[in-house]
């Protein structure tokens, strides 16, 4: 039984320059440096052998390159869900630039004036979440950091701007959402799983 679970894989993009400079990065529609589309490629590698029923992506071109990058351009439909959180006026700052100004912001609890609410990226999440559930077979979604860990707290049923602060993402890296012996005990698989990639981050996305 445990083998004929569906299995949802989340592979985040790769490598762009906001990523690399610890920028947020919300709507922003920046391409992959060149190291990010070379981990794209690795995380292509990395999906061999794997089959999709259903693979998504955000319409933002960081995931699309990823998602054709890795090979899987052209079967991968858009889900505008997938996209990232709206970071309004936080757009293009780095945490500490936030913090200097509001030393107890946190993206998961507080959002960003102008931008999206927890709340608001938290509906969003709940709705890929709902569409994946009714799809039978495994399937994959491409698309930005901040927004996959809000998706797996509500995988798993968590209020997220308790939790979604815990689960660390790298680009190009690839995790999986599951179940447990049955559809009513959902479970991560694994997370960040990044040995495909063969140099480290020089920088992390901008911490929440």
């Amino acid at each position: 039984m445990k083998n004929t679970l569906p299995i949802v894989y989340l592979a985040r993009h790769g490598e762009t320059a906001w990523s690399l400079s610890g920028q947020h990065t919300g709507l922003t529609d920046l391409p992959l440096t060149e190291h990010g589309e070379h981990t794209a490629r690795q995380l292509g590698e990395r999906l061999k052998g794997l089959t999709f029923v259903r693979v998504f992506t955000s319409p933002l071109q960081r995931a699309r390159q990823t998602c054709e990058l890795s090979g899987f351009g052209a079967v991968a439909e858009i889900d505008p869900d997938l996209v990232e959180w709206n970071y309004g006026k936080y757009e293009g700052r780095r945490g500490d630039e936030i913090r200097a100004k509001r030393p107890d912001w946190s993206l998961f609890r507080d959002g960003c004036p102008g931008g999206e609410t927890p709340q608001q990226v938290s509906a969003r999440a709940d709705r890929v979440v709902s569409r994946v559930r009714t799809i039978l077979g495994d399937i994959l979604l491409f698309t930005s950091g901040h927004f996959m860990r809000v998706v797996a707290s509500r995988w798993l049923g968590l209020e997220p701007t308790a939790n979604s602060r815990y689960f660390m993402l790298s680009t190009a890296s690839l995790s999986a959402l599951g179940y447990e012996n049955d559809l009513s005990r959902p479970v991560i698989r694994f997370w960040n799983d990044t040995r495909h990639v063969d140099e480290p981050e020089v920088a992390m996305h901008a911490s929440p």
